[in-house]
């Protein structure tokens, strides 16, 4: 294991099979690599991995109150609640949800929520007010709605982490064109610190590091 200073409290860069990979500790989920209780965190299949192998500043420093948005069936929102605190993982689909409370079972801080990120008044009487972070990776057209619906749960000294899918938006357009047009509704709400493009790891995607207004 080699010291990576500008991780985050929680997150290392650990060897696997003699290559250095980004990893949190805790149960496996998704069938990923594991030595001496790290668990591999793959870049290819997080887009909040993906930004954090990119060197963007999230503003993380491990043991935050996350709301999570999109959290599928717990991929990247296991790892995020490896290193967090209070960690609100919000999924609108049935069956993916059925997973995520199966890797809830193993870590006390993530609390699985079958709601629509689109409703956010559906689970306000749940989620605390003033999270540190808002992480966002939802598939669907009016990403930048989703993440100014929801600002009203974020401290004002706390981030947004968003990963702008182009295809949700718009399958015909260019996925530049549709970044700009992102940026320009988030910024009713939100200051953007970074963007990144993710093509890297996810084509056709933006990491997006913003703050509230």
């Amino acid at each position: 294991m080699t010291a990576d200073l500008d991780l985050l409290d929680g997150v290392e860069r650990r060897s696997f099979d003699g290559n250095e990979r980004l990893a949190t500790r805790g149960e496996p989920v998704y069938g990923e690599p594991t030595k001496d209780g790290w668990r591999v965190w793959d870049a290819g299949r997080s887009k909040l991995g993906a930004m954090l192998e990119l060197r963007m500043e999230t503003g993380l420093e491990g043991g935050e109150t996350v709301l999570y948005l999109g959290a599928a069936s717990g991929t990247t929102v296991s790892h995020v609640a490896d290193f967090s605190g209070p960690t609100y993982a919000v999924e609108f689909a049935p069956r993916p949800v059925r997973d995520l409370v199966g890797v809830a079972e193993a870590r006390d801080n993530l609390f699985p929520l079958l709601k629509d990120a689109r409703d956010p008044a559906s689970y306000a009487h749940v989620v605390e007010s003033d999270v540190d972070c808002i992480v966002m990776d939802v598939a669907t057209r009016g990403q930048a709605d989703v993440a100014n619906r929801n600002r009203q749960f974020l401290a004002d000294d706390g981030r947004l982490l968003m990963a702008v899918k182009a295809r949700s938006e718009d399958v015909t357009a260019d996925p530049d064109d549709v970044f700009d047009d992102v940026l320009d509704s988030l910024e009713s709400s939100y200051e953007i610190l970074e963007t990144t493009r993710l093509d890297r790891f996810h084509t056709d995607h933006l990491g997006i590091v913003a703050r509230p207004k």
